[in-house]
């Protein structure tokens, strides 16, 4: 029987070109900022591996995925895996995060997609996440 699974959708408008949103999405310094304080590591290429890692709630971690799209100025998608999701490293339990950039009038609209909630619990924690995260990545690039 397969899992019945729900998307966490945020999104917001940045004052800012997308070139200027995408150039700060990328920057391992940047990206440490609006984060929550983790270090990515990634040569930001398609098929390469990206990691993130620090220490949340006073425990370390080291979650990991790979990139699976990257289209400058546009589209960054990769896949991720948490131990903190308390399930096996396997294939399926790699969740896709999408991030869409579009720009209009010199503003920059950021959709971010994550696939593979296990409940609305789960995808009201990711949204909540996802809105933090997406709301400081506006205050660095604004700022």
């Amino acid at each position: 029987m397969s899992q019945s699974y729900l998307n966490a959708h945020a999104d917001i408008s940045i004052n800012a070109p997308a070139s200027a949103v995408w150039a700060t999405l990328v920057d391992p310094e940047s990206n440490n900022k609006f984060m929550f304080g983790s270090k990515v590591e990634s040569d930001w290429k398609e098929g390469s591996p990206i990691t993130w890692s620090g220490e949340w709630k006073g425990h370390p971690y080291r979650d990991k995925g790979n990139i699976l799209k990257m289209v400058p100025g546009k589209t960054l998608q990769y896949t991720h895996y948490s131990e903190m999701m308390n399930s096996d490293d396997s294939p399926e339990n790699y969740r896709t995060v999408t991030i869409e950039l579009s720009e209009e009038n010199g503003r920059t609209k950021v959709s971010l997609d994550q696939d593979k909630n296990k409940n609305e619990a789960d995808r009201d924690q990711a949204q909540k996440n996802w809105d933090t995260m997406l709301a400081s990545l506006k205050e660095l690039v604004e700022h």
